[in-house]
């Protein structure tokens, strides 16, 4: 365990590397460089979790170096490894490899190959540190980070202006969550000296519900988690960062950006313990969420804004479980999630790039005997997403957070779950359907077929069968990080009966829509096109067209007004006189001897008459 720093350290070097090289090396040795320094830290972290395991501790820090020290505040670099942590860094540098190692065959032959790796890389070492920091401020720098990787990310294809708008809009919303998160750093620290989570957790003892600080504190905890997680009201950024490669939204929606403010919240849950209110507000918002976006979702025809409104959706569940203090529910689905959102992100970049770029799901149709494998796929990660009862990874981590909100007595919560599982299955099953079932709309790209290899079946495979039952038997070590929460009920079998239900009613309302009635549903769709509630979900409810009217049309009113304001005038005034005695000055330097001597004439008469007044 005494080389923790070294998962950090291998994916930072390979970033350096590919950075320096200025993309003089070939397309493979980037690829290898890129994938193997995530593999590196990838092997590193089983043994060091087997080394985690055997010894039995409940934690283990490491200080690197003394990172400030001014006065009595000191903050050392110091990394520290539990059960949770230790959980993400397998969700880190396990489905990071696998979605590198995907890179390295769908990457092949694009420009900007080596950028791409050196961005991922740096991607997966600001996560890494971030899972792994054992004060605030660092875990502020690696949060940073993260952010500033996914605008290079999202921006990847630069030349297209929507796509730069696209990567500035996620910049901005997430740095206003940001702001939150310093502001409550600084009265974390006003309030009890330090930003260390180990002494934080220990001075909170001394404190009760009833300090008002602590309810600041953890909403703009809250504000923050909800920026970089795209949750109700900041959720705006994350469909439309869907216009960079496939494998980046693989990582930002399965292992790195949005899964940040999930981590922070469990993180400092004892915090969250002391302000019960801001708690609860975080669940309701994330069954806002949920259900709103799984409305925006079932009328999407983009298939990566269905999947980026789905991330939305299940994110929300994790918001929810935080809330009703299933903490160890919560971190449960965002593994099961980072299983089967990477296949399903995978497999849709290679439908993409089958059916030659194409993203609208109603230009495709009946692709599953073309692409049998990716329909495989998509049918098992889809499937996962949906909960499908007993057989995927998903019905179980999703029906232990449904089960918590019932035990935790809030009702409107449990409703709200049951009710996004019901949404779920159909706008899960209304892409399937379409893409894979009914009339073929579009010619494959056979080309793309012939150059699959072991890079690009390994994580798809790996990926296929965690989204199954199997990844619900991985073993959470969180027993030392959350407070223990055990409970059992009968209830819990009914829940679960009325929950799968549920999921079946959902896909045979699919199946009916779109395979048995396909031109019915064309014509409904045309004919909603114009209708009021379906153009706001496609809109996402309108939130772009508040905050443009709201705030940016105010602003680019205001530096309208400024530009020509008068002081401003003013005070260029200055330069541009300058300017003006400047090229006057080079205008008398011109090599004419009469305009020297006609110079010095009129320079001598306007001294004599000046002597003579």
């Amino acid at each position: 365990m005494n080389l923790i720093y070294l998962t950090i350290l291998f994916p930072l070097l390979g970033f350096l590397l590919l950075s320096f090289s200025c993309g003089y090396w070939s397309d493979k040795i980037s690829a290898i460089i890129g994938m193997c320094s995530v593999g590196l830290s990838g092997i590193l972290t089983i043994f060091i979790g087997y080394d985690f395991f055997v010894h039995n501790q409940a934690s283990f820090s490491q200080v690197l170096w003394n990172w400030v020290n001014i006065n009595n505040f000191s903050i050392n670099i110091k990394l520290m490894l539990d059960g949770l942590s230790l959980t993400m860094l397998c969700i880190v540098t396990g489905i990071g490899f696998l979605v590198h190692l995907f890179s390295t065959w769908y990457m092949k032959g694009q420009e900007g190959h080596s950028r791409f790796f050196a961005y991922t890389n740096l991607f997966i070492a600001s996560m890494i540190m971030l899972v792994l920091a054992n004060n605030l401020m660092l875990i502020f720098l690696g949060w940073e980070c993260v952010g500033f990787c996914s605008y290079l990310l999202i921006g990847f294809y630069y030349t297209n202006l929507n796509n730069c708008k696209a990567a500035i809009k996620a910049f901005i919303t997430t740095r206003i969550g940001d702001v939150f998160l310093i502001i409550a750093l600084f009265l974390i620290y006003n309030k009890l000296g330090t930003l260390n989570l180990d002494e934080i957790s220990k001075l909170i003892i001394n404190y009760s519900n009833n300090d008002h600080i602590f309810k600041w504190i953890t909403f703009l905890l809250l504000a923050g988690a909800i920026g970089k997680s795209a949750q109700f009201p900041l959720q705006t950024w994350l469909p439309d960062a869907m216009v960079g490669p496939t494998p980046a939204s693989a990582l930002i929606h399965a292992a790195t950006m949005v899964t940040a403010g999930v981590y922070l919240i469990a993180r400092t849950h004892y915090l969250f313990l002391l302000a019960p209110q801001i708690l609860n507000l975080a669940g309701i918002i994330g069954a806002i969420t949920l259900i709103i976006a799984s409305f925006s979702a079932l009328v999407q025809t983009d298939i990566k804004r269905i999947l980026a409104y789905s991330t939305i959706s299940q994110i929300g569940y994790m918001f929810l479980a935080l809330g009703v203090k299933a903490w160890d529910s919560a971190i449960l689905h965002l593994l099961t999630h980072a299983f089967f959102k990477a296949l399903m992100f995978l497999s849709a970049g290679s439908l993409i790039l089958s059916c030659n770029h194409e993203q609208n799901i109603f230009k495709m149709g009946g692709l599953r005997k073309k692409i049998p494998f990716i329909y495989a796929c998509f049918l098992v990660s889809g499937s996962s997403l949906a909960a499908f009862p007993l057989v995927t990874s998903g019905f179980y981590s999703k029906e232990k957070i449904i089960f918590s909100a019932l035990v935790n007595g809030n009702n409107v919560l449990m409703l709200a779950g049951l009710f996004g599982t019901l949404l779920t299955s159909i706008y899960t099953f209304r892409m399937i359907f379409t893409v894979f079932h009914g009339k073929e709309n579009i010619i494959i790209n056979h080309k793309i077929n012939q150059y699959k290899g072991f890079n690009y079946y390994a994580p798809l495979i790996l990926l296929l069968l965690l989204s199954t039952f199997i990844g619900s038997l991985v073993t959470l070590p969180l027993k030392n990080v959350f407070p223990i929460n055990n409970v059992h009920s009968t209830s819990k079998w009914t829940l679960e009966i009325i929950s799968s239900i549920l999921i079946i009613i959902g896909i045979l309302i699919s199946r009916a829509l779109y395979i048995k009635k396909y031109k019915l549903v064309n014509n409904i769709i045309n004919n909603l096109s114009n209708n009021f509630i379906f153009v706001l979900c496609y809109r996402g409810w309108g939130f772009d067209f508040i905050y443009y009217n709201l705030f940016i049309k105010p602003y680019i009113l205001i530096a309208s007004f400024l530009k020509k304001d008068p002081l401003n005038k003013l005070v260029n005034s200055l330069s541009f006189l300058f300017n003006f005695i400047n090229k006057g000055l080079l205008i008398s330097e011109n090599g004419y001897l009469r305009w020297y001597i006609l110079s010095i004439s009129i320079g001598t008469l306007v001294l004599m008459i000046l002597i003579l007044i």
